[in-house]
């Protein structure tokens, strides 16, 4: 019998759901969707002015401004906008900002709102 140990967090139960609802081929297809729409924001951020320090080859694009002063500073304005998120990092003992592709619900449009609030963020950060 196939059953969450009551010991165990009940995430479980919400990761046995989208495996009974989508099956193997739906989960498949949902990670591709989740990493081509990283590339895409990956390929926004370069074509606006951004560094892109990783190969996006998952679901997760690390990106960076000119300096670590207008990286901290746009990570910060991002995270105060509300209009999407991203965490902090520090990538070879400067600051970057880590992207994670990870909702079902991300539409390219959804995308491109969030390049706009990055460089909105940037506008507003230090040089």
């Amino acid at each position: 019998m196939y059953t969450p140990e009551m010991s165990r967090s009940a995430r479980v139960v919400a990761l046995w759901a989208l495996l009974k609802s989508l099956g193997r081929r739906g989960v498949a297809e949902l990670v591709d969707r989740l990493c081509d729409r990283a590339v895409l924001f990956a390929d926004g951020l370069r074509r606006e002015g951004f560094t892109v320090l990783n190969d996006v080859v998952f679901n997760q694009v690390l990106v960076a401004c000119q300096s670590p002063a207008q990286t901290a500073a746009t990570l910060e304005n991002i995270q105060r906008s509300g209009e999407c998120w991203c965490g902090g990092t520090t990538w070879q003992g400067q600051p970057a900002m880590r992207v994670s592709v990870c909702s079902w619900a991300t539409t390219e449009e959804g995308i491109e709102r969030s390049l706009k609030a990055f460089v909105k963020a940037r506008g507003r950060a230090i040089a």
